[in-house]
């Protein structure tokens, strides 16, 4: 019995101590692993690491190079501009100097040799141009006044002739329905006050002279008549009439015979004047009523 134990107990003991020895295995196989990754994690991380931080630093290294290329384009850019800049202004000033050096040298040639002879020339140029304008200026003004005046004095005179034929005209439209010699007279008076050359006014009065028997006076203004206007028939007419009345037949017979060249006379006009009948029996009277129609 005590065999079968201690056989029983010696596979116990063989059977525990290759369980004892497994869970030895497989906890050192565990550790293993375990160091093993222990190992390999520290193994990549560091690279990777060092691989970031090298990207970082070329990264910053590009970074500053590219900065420092760009300042460097700037501030090649500025001075290129700086250097234009003062270049322009040099040229520019170069060349303000050139044209007053030009200027003067033509201000000295023609006689300007100093800022008070330009100012003298000036003030002199200046008067002579406001003389000029002011004598064109007065000149037209002048022109235009005359002007002015001139066509003031025609529409005066327009008008007083407007008024004066006006006024006329009422007396030749009296005198025509007017009957009596006399008043007829009187308004003749009238428009010769207002027109002392009317012509046809110093006739018609003749006419009425005759008609009251003032054969001398009608005789009178008929030769008046005929001193203003020589062409004018009527007048030659009744200075006939009076010359035959006078008994002066020679110079009667001369009238009518200008009154029919200068007008169409008939032989009845001739023939039905009262003031001609003692004219009938003259030869040239009856010579010049042969020469007329009607």
């Amino acid at each position: 019995m005590m065999q079968i134990i201690k056989s029983n107990s010696i596979r116990y003991s063989k059977g525990l101590y290759f369980i004892i020895m497994m869970l030895i295995g497989f906890s050192m196989q565990a550790q293993k692993k375990d160091s093993i990754q222990i190992i390999e994690e520290p193994l990549y991380k560091p690279f990777i690491e060092r691989y970031i931080l090298d990207e970082l630093k070329n990264l910053r290294n590009d970074q500053a190079e590219l900065k420092k290329l760009t300042v460097e384009k700037i501030a090649n850019s500025e001075l290129n501009s700086a250097d234009r800049a003062i270049r322009y202004t040099t040229d520019t000033t170069t060349n303000i100097f050139y044209i007053i050096t030009i200027a003067a040298s033509i201000l000295v040639i023609i006689g300007w040799r100093s800022l008070t002879d330009i100012k003298r020339k000036v003030e002199s140029l200046t008067e002579q141009k406001i003389e000029q304008v002011t004598a064109e200026y007065e000149k037209r003004l002048t022109e235009l006044e005359n002007d002015l005046i001139l066509k003031s004095k025609e529409l005066i005179n327009t008008q007083e002739k407007l008024t004066i034929t006006n006024q006329i005209q009422s007396l030749w439209r009296r005198a025509s329905i007017e009957e009596k010699s006399d008043e007829k007279i009187h308004i003749y008076d009238q428009i010769l006050e207002v027109a002392p050359n009317n012509v046809e006014a110093m006739t018609h009065k003749a006419d009425s002279l005759l008609d009251i028997g003032e054969i001398r006076w009608a005789n009178s203004l008929a030769n008046q008549a005929i001193d203003i206007d020589s062409r004018y028939y009527l007048a030659y007419w009744q200075r006939a009439c009076s010359n035959a009345m006078l008994g002066n037949t020679t110079d009667a017979i001369k009238d009518i015979d200008r009154a029919v060249k200068l007008t169409e006379l008939t032989k009845e006009d001739l023939l039905n004047e009262d003031m001609f009948t003692s004219l009938h029996k003259h030869s040239k009277f009856n010579q010049l009523l042969k020469k007329l129609q009607g």
